[in-house]
């Protein structure tokens, strides 16, 4: 073995053949890439093998118990067919079938078959007669009996079953594990002794046998503690030198000025600002003095005014001689702030105009769809430093966006943008600016950034007064058709009582859009069985329809700019009684008129899309009403999601119930790096304790050595499983 026994080719210990295998079907090429692929469970003899859960489709490896065997002749053509089944206590039941050219060819394996044996017995789910089977399935059988060494493999009660392939089966990558486990010499733990004493940690090596050959379940919940808390250590270190890191970084002050803008502003305001508001402008207003960068998440619920907190830290920068730029993801949404920003400051932001205050600024607009002449305008204002605040789309980004001094950075619904598109923003500050990210979706990624990140955190949680309570329901549409039929009713209602409707449907109009809206990660499995409802679709069934002499809009990602603009223009000043549209509506739309929004394919929709959409009705005084259309049957994963949306308002609370069924995906991006991560236990619900024990432990110690020059085997840890391109990316979002 090598001083560096986890970087040992596969070759050396497992031969040339299988380490070739491993590498082309499951990417490991190391012996620490080998033993840190974890068993994604553990299957106990007598226990639910969860048979009855098992998709047709599906590669599957089972623990079961053989229930019978037999062979029989096959009538209709030559050859003999041996079925066996098996299943586990629960009552899970399921059929394996092997083809032969006589009986006599399938002796052995019925013999080998014994009832009562147990076996794990993997290949891909298929179906007959309503029964699910396995075709000439791979199995290693368990027990005295057994002919093979899967005695001595299997002694242990806990059987780990592996990420395997149709190719290498999870007995086969455990038979591998153990003989690297086997050869590996002396490990370098890279925890320092002080904190493995202290915490109680397994020693490294101990916790890696363990975890592959479980002596008991409590042993294994040691190990797996002991192997999540080097990566939550590893992350926290990471993120905490960055942290050290970003604060020597030189920043511009922007202190708060006493008779400015943002005083006018404040003075001007027609209703008080909420207690977190103040709270939060003053938290924003001391990171904006401060000679080094601002790196703030500020989250709130849908209606809870961030929008208000992001203009008054724009004008303490614009106060202070720097401009502003907000960042959104939609030029819906950028049209839409670009006003909304224009109607709050008035006077404020128009000067040059007959009706601007003394020391007034501009506002700008930057899009990619912009006339010519209109975007000269608005990039000769940016470039002068006339526009203070600055509000557009990716375009912002692109080459001959200049700007004259750069101090702010509000990037809206931060989880819409790749780092690269935050970054090139950033640089075009000649120092680093003040950034500030706000979202009103705790999705898995702002979850991680908020439970690992180096971003500050502000939080909004109560609602401006004035707002209304909004109600929702779940419309089962294919159980109850009479239940749809009254939410039309119900929208002329509201339409009739002078209010305005949004209809959104997860689509636009043809196959190839479908998903390009909807939140295509939580699209449930029920809803395959057709094309979800699309807006070019819906709208003229509406029109000729239940709502047919009712003033209806349509709204989508491809219409041009200008049309766009018109169609929410004519939305907003109460022209338009229904507007039909896709998720350009899910952020930043603002029609308190509006009070009634039916969501069709509701199912198709992730909880926290689900959540944003909801949040555009009751935004005035009349009660709002949401009512999610879905044909998912009672009882599915997709109705259990919906019922969660409608019985609860609480964003957060949503937000945690999205993260448990995401799973929580790679909280350090790997996907996007292009790279593997060795992240392979830590969870964010899980592990919150441990996350923040992790976290003091690494400010203490990067207090000590911030470069970990004492520490280098904790230094190459870190190096390997996070990374400068892991740790930047999830420091950024």
């Amino acid at each position: 073995m090598t001083e560096k026994p986890l970087a040992t080719p596969l070759r050396t210990v497992l031969g040339p053949a299988v380490a070739k295998s491993l590498a082309a079907q499951l990417d490991l090429v190391t012996v620490g890439d080998l033993v840190y692929h974890f068993p994604r469970r553990y299957e106990e003899r007598g226990e639910h093998s969860d048979i009855a859960a098992l998709a047709v489709g599906e590669e599957a490896t089972v623990l079961a118990q053989v229930h019978s065997a037999s062979v029989r002749t096959m009538r209709n053509r030559p050859g003999a067919i041996l079925t066996a089944v098996v299943g586990d206590d629960s009552g899970g039941i399921l059929t394996l079938t092997f083809f032969g050219k006589a009986a006599g060819a399938l002796a052995w394996r019925q013999k080998e078959l014994t009832v009562g044996r147990w076996g794990l017995f993997a290949g891909t789910v298929g179906e007959y007669q309503g029964r699910r089977q396995l075709t000439h399935p791979e199995y290693v059988l368990l027990g005295d009996e057994a002919s093979d060494d899967a005695v001595a493999e299997y002694a242990g009660a806990l059987i780990p079953v592996y990420p395997s392939t149709s190719a290498l089966k999870t007995w086969q990558i455990g038979k591998c594990v153990r003989l690297a486990l086997d050869t590996l010499g002396p490990l370098p733990d890279p925890m320092p002794g002080r904190i493995r004493g202290e915490r109680r940690l397994m020693p490294l090596r101990e916790a890696l046998r363990e975890i592959h050959m479980p002596t008991s379940r409590e042993g294994l919940a040691i190990a797996r503690r002991r192997l999540a808390w080097d990566e939550a250590f590893a992350v926290q270190v990471a993120l905490v030198q960055r942290k050290r890191r970003a604060a020597s970084w030189p920043a511009t002050p922007r202190p708060v000025s006493s008779d400015g803008l943002l005083a006018a502003f404040d003075a001007a305001l027609p209703y008080e600002l909420t207690a977190g508001q103040r709270a939060v402008g003053d938290q924003v207003a001391a990171d904006l003095a401060e000679p080094h960068p601002m790196h703030r998440l500020l989250q709130g619920e849908v209606g809870s005014g961030k929008t208000v907190c992001a203009v008054r830290a724009m004008l303490q920068v614009v106060d202070a001689g720097g401009q502003a730029a907000l960042l959104a993801p939609t030029e819906v949404l950028a049209a839409q702030h670009y006003r909304g920003i224009g109607d709050l400051l008035g006077p404020l932001g128009r000067a040059g105009e007959l009706d601007s205050v003394e020391g007034a600024t501009r506002i700008a607009l930057v899009t990619g769809s912009q006339g010519a002449a209109a975007r000269r305008r608005a990039l000769d204002e940016v470039a002068s430093g006339a526009a203070g605040i600055v509000v557009g789309t990716h375009a912002l980004l692109y080459e001959g966006v200049d700007f004259a001094d750069l101090g702010l950075v509000v990037v809206d619904e931060q989880h819409r943008f790749g780092v690269e598109q935050r970054d090139a923003l950033r640089a075009k500050a000649d120092r680093p600016p003040h950034v500030l990210v706000m979202t009103a979706t705790p999705i898995p990624r702002t979850v991680a950034m908020t439970v690992f990140g180096d971003l500050d955190v502000a939080s909004l949680t109560e609602l401006p007064r004035g707002r209304s309570p909004i109600a929702t329901h779940v419309v089962p549409a294919a159980e109850k058709p009479a239940y749809l039929d009254r939410a039309w009713q119900r929208l002329r209602e509201e339409v009739t009582a002078g209010h305005q409707a949004y209809v959104v449907c997860p689509r636009i109009g043809d196959a190839a859009s479908v998903g390009e809206d909807a939140d295509a990660g939580a699209a449930s499995a029920e809803s395959a069985r057709r094309p979800p409802m699309a807006v070019a679709e819906v709208e003229p069934l509406l029109r000729e329809g239940p709502l047919h002499d009712l003033r209806i809009a349509a709204l989508h990602g491809r219409l041009p700019a200008d049309e766009k603009d018109a169609v929410m223009r004519s939305f907003a000043a109460g022209k338009t009684d229904v507007l039909v549209a896709t998720t350009v509506v899910e952020v930043g739309v603002d029609v308190p008129n509006a009070t009634v929004m039916i969501i069709l394919d509701a199912d198709r929709f992730g909880i926290s899309q689900l959540h944003q959409l909801r949040g555009r009705v009751g935004r005035g005084s009349a009660p709002g009403l949401c009512l999610l259309v879905t044909e998912a049957p009672a009882g599915s994963p997709a109705r259990e999601r919906l019922d969660a949306v409608a019985s609860t308002l609480d964003g957060f609370k949503l937000a945690e119930l999205d993260l448990e069924q995401r799973r929580e995906g790679d909280v350090l991006g790997a996907s996007q790096s292009g790279r593997r991560s060795h992240l392979r236990l830590l969870s964010l619900l899980r592990d919150a304790k441990l996350i923040g024990e992790a976290r003091e432990e690494a400010v203490t110690l990067i207090d000590t050595d911030p470069d970990l020059a004492d520490h280098p085997v904790l230094a190459a840890l870190v190096a390997d499983l996070v990374g400068e391109e892991r740790a930047e990316y999830l420091e950024k979002g």
